[in-house]
């Protein structure tokens, strides 16, 4: 059923609500319905975090649509503070103006959600911070989909457990640890080295590392306490600081050199870890 009060900032209820009010009203019988994902759904949200959303469509974007979508992201990436009508007059918590350029999210053909298949056109993302959106596969995730699937919220449609098949736990496991190994690939990008990526890459660590050990997907602040719990006792410091240092980066920025290579030990700690919890959990092929 439609949350009318899907999170617990009437600002941003105001900008959820013209987001998904102007995505009907140009997709017409196009249009399937509007879900948050994300750290809204799973708890946890704060100003640090993306406004994850995703729309749900019949077929794919049309010329038409796809050039109104986009005049939409434009000018509510521009409200700057300036509400929607409907919008009470917000208490001014965390920070109002920064939501519209935070919005994040994929306009999702619905057969293409339902399951994961073969090699396909990659739907059109809006990516935090952009005004435009571009074909990424980005969402196109067990993770993004048992997300939606388990703790979605929904904004307008039917309910996101009608749309999705049930993600079986060992596919979602090989997945997160295809993505630990893939990250560890992209290392010298500079996102990564970076005083945004240095924080973001423990802080995602060791939240793919229970998502490995529990088979459910919990928010970065979750994962943090869980290493802190479970992990060896060495890297304790180093997750402590990451969560510190989160959200007070910028990618421009280097990061410091002694935290990245520690960052680096630790990668290569949890993907080692990674291996022991699924040879635990699969059993090797007969």
């Amino acid at each position: 059923m439609p949350s009318l009060h899907p999170t617990p900032y009437p600002a941003l209820n105001g900008l959820l609500r013209e987001l998904a009010n102007g995505a009907r009203t140009i997709l017409g019988d196009n249009f399937t319905g509007a879900y948050l994902q994300g750290s809204l759904a799973i708890g946890d949200f704060d100003e640090h975090s993306d406004i994850d959303f995703l729309i749900v469509i019949e077929e794919e974007l049309t010329d038409a649509q796809l050039s109104a979508l986009q005049s939409l992201h434009r000018r509510l990436y521009g409200l700057g503070g300036r509400y929607p009508p409907d919008c009470p007059t917000p208490t001014r918590i965390l920070a109002p103006d920064h939501w519209e350029t935070s919005l994040e999210g994929t306009y999702f053909p619905r057969q293409l959600l339902k399951r994961p298949g073969p090699a396909r056109v990659r739907p059109w993302y809006l990516d935090n911070g952009s005004t435009t959106l571009e074909r990424s596969d980005h969402d196109d995730t067990l993770v993004v989909r048992w997300t939606l699937r388990e703790r979605g919220i929904t904004l307008a449609g039917p309910a996101p457990r009608s749309l999705i098949d049930p993600i079986p736990d060992d596919a979602m496991r090989q997945e997160v640890r295809a993505t630990m190994h893939l990250i560890e690939t992209l290392l010298a990008d500079s996102f990564w080295n970076s005083r945004f990526g240095q924080p973001f890459a423990v802080l995602t660590f060791c939240r793919m590392l229970q998502t490995l050990a529990t088979g459910t997907i919990t928010s970065k602040r979750a994962g943090a306490v869980w290493g802190r719990e479970k992990l060896d006792r060495q890297w304790h410091g180093l997750i402590e600081r990451a969560w510190n240092a989160r959200g007070h980066g910028h990618v421009s920025e280097p990061a410091d050199p002694n935290e990245f290579a520690r960052t680096r030990e630790f990668i290569r700690y949890a993907i080692a870890e990674s291996d022991r919890l699924l040879s635990a959990l699969i059993p090797p092929l007969q």
